[in-house]
């Protein structure tokens, strides 16, 4: 390999850099990231590179939109290693990721057309009013999460643990306007009743999805006012085109490594 980067036409930094609107420094950087091979020196000690550090620079640049920085980082790591299948491995992971988020936006999707409201409120009502109107449960909500607290609700505990997170995260949520359950007169416990269920299941779904609390609670909060969906469809719309995106990043960082690999050997 020694002799066949030695063969190839050298390249400075400026030379990478210049081709993707880099500075010299990042080259550098990338090298001693291990990104890109080791580069040869001049007898003065300057940086040389070749085509085969351009292909590197060229497939790492293409892999990151669909596998982002650390990801993608690992994957050049491992392939000028010369360890191929831990690159393979890595890439494996970050599809199955990519799957993972898709089913995940199928869930919240799902979880949109339960909350089809099924009647209209009656002139006048209030949020409150609205909100009972839109309750339907998402994928079951009310029971299937063991309503200890009795009919009327779930306690935190059992609501976290069938969401699959830790009662904190539901006290924050609720401190972000995302669920507000009522307080049990005789204990003062939380109570969590078949709208809160439904909002903590669409902001736990949400939030898988990548969206901040910030960004969650005004959509939780327009479906408790109105029972309209367009807010939530448009975020999922949103959503969906940037998953398809990274898919089609994916592919592209795919051929490039493939491009880098076959001028390795």
């Amino acid at each position: 390999m020694g002799e066949n980067l030695q063969s190839r036409v050298r390249l400075r930094p400026v030379d990478l850099a210049r081709e993707h609107g880099l500075s010299t420094q990042a080259i550098r950087n990338y090298e001693e990231a291990g990104i890109l091979p080791a580069a040869g020196r001049t007898p003065h000690g300057y940086r040389t590179y070749t085509s085969l550090h351009a292909g590197a620079l060229r497939a790492f640049l293409a892999l990151l939109p669909g596998h982002g920085h650390r990801t993608a980082t690992s994957i050049m790591r491992a392939v000028n290693r010369g360890t191929a299948d831990e690159a393979f491995r890595i890439i494996d992971e970050s599809h199955a990721q990519l799957l993972d988020d898709r089913r995940t936006l199928q869930a919240v999707e799902r979880a949109l057309r339960d909350l089809e409201p099924t009647a209209a409120p009656e002139p006048g009502a209030g949020s409150e009013s609205v909100a009972g109107s839109v309750a339907g449960s998402v994928a079951g909500s009310g029971s299937a999460v063991g309503s200890v607290a009795g009919s009327d609700g779930t306690f935190i505990g059992p609501l976290a643990g069938k969401l699959g997170i830790r009662p904190a995260t539901l006290r924050k949520w609720e401190g972000a306007g995302l669920v507000r359950p009522r307080r049990d007169p005789r204990t003062g416990y939380r109570v969590y009743d078949d709208a809160d269920v439904r909002d903590a299941r669409l902001a736990h779904q949400l939030r898988r999805g990548g969206y901040l609390l910030e960004q969650i609670a005004p959509l939780i909060a327009q479906v408790r006012a109105a029972g309209g969906l367009e807010p939530l469809e448009a975020a999922l719309s949103d959503w969906r085109g940037r998953l398809s995106a990274r898919g089609r990043a994916m592919l592209t960082g795919a051929a490039e490594l493939e491009a880098y690999l076959r001028e390795r050997g």
